[in-house]
């Protein structure tokens, strides 16, 4: 092989080599900037093929893909001062490529530990304002909402955007589990003996309502029965002044009959009277005749 064409296969292959070096693809599923000394100098590249300056400039590729940041529990301490361990994890991804790298160096790692800083304040935050009531179950969805709006505009400073922040798991730390019970109960058990004791006066009051009433309602009854009777009498009696009026003799012996009918036929009655008492005047009158 002569030297020229030795020469030319040399030249040929530095001019591969430089293609190879100069060339790069971006997907998309990535994101990819332009970096010259050290400085950023292109971003927002299009899915392709693009080009570089061999050594002068070089290209960092970041994920577009939405990643997660998986933590350990964290003590946080709610309005009342008490201590909870909140097990969370986040949702994030890149959407501006320069801030990021600019602000983490383009590691994934740094972003991750400024992210769980964020995260960790911005519940520090939220459920300083909160009690453990609302925290566990009553304000859980605006808790993390809120806590989302809170992280998000720090986040951005960091060139990324937060998609979800979701609390998994609160607890409390096992030293005031047996004291948080214990208070649950002792408030059970206070808003139960409330219950009963109100429970207790309404019955009360209705016994008392009702025993009130029972009373009018039989002294109306004593009175109504009381003036009916006094009509009864009054009747009975304007009754039996006319038949009295009419034939004295047959009254006097319906009377006499009467009392015969209500003193005497009941087993151990005994009457020790005379004959000739005036209470058998018409027994003896076998007769029948008027005197």
């Amino acid at each position: 092989m002569s030297n020229a064409r030795f020469a030319l296969l040399v030249v040929f292959g530095l001019i591969f080599v430089g293609i190879g070096l100069s060339a790069f693809t971006v997907n998309e599923r990535e994101h990819a900037i332009k970096l010259q000394v050290g400085q950023v100098v292109k971003a927002d590249y299009e899915p392709g093929l693009h080009w570089k300056i061999p050594i002068y400039q070089n290209v960092r590729k970041f994920p577009r893909r939405i990643m997660t940041i998986s933590q350990q529990p964290e003590c946080i301490f709610t309005a009342e001062r008490r201590a909870l361990q909140v097990d969370f994890f986040v949702k994030w991804r890149i959407v501006d490529p320069v801030s990021f790298y600019t602000s983490t160096g383009g590691f994934e790692n740094i972003a991750n530990d400024r992210l769980s800083e964020i995260i960790k304040n911005s519940i520090v935050t939220e459920l300083g304002k909160r009690s453990v009531e609302q925290a566990i179950s009553v304000e859980r969805a605006e808790l993390m909402r809120d806590m989302l709006q809170t992280a998000r505009a720090t986040a951005e400073g960091l060139g990324v955007e937060l998609i979800d922040v979701r609390v998994k798991q609160v607890e409390f730390p096992d030293d005031v589990k047996n004291a948080v019970y214990r208070e649950m109960r002792e408030e059970r058990a206070r808003v139960a003996a409330e219950l009963r004791a109100g429970g207790r006066e309404t019955a009360e009051e209705r016994k008392s309502g009702a025993d009130k009433q029972r009373t009018i309602i039989l002294a109306d009854a004593y009175r109504d029965a009381q003036i009916i009777r006094g009509e009864g009498d009054a009747q009975s009696a304007e009754i039996y002044a006319n038949a009295y009026s009419k034939d004295p003799e047959f009254y006097a012996f319906y009377r006499s009959i009467d009392a015969y009918r209500k003193s005497m036929g009941k087993e151990g009655d005994i009457l020790v009277l005379d004959p000739n008492n005036e209470f058998f005047r018409y027994l003896n009158q076998s007769s029948g005749e008027r005197e």
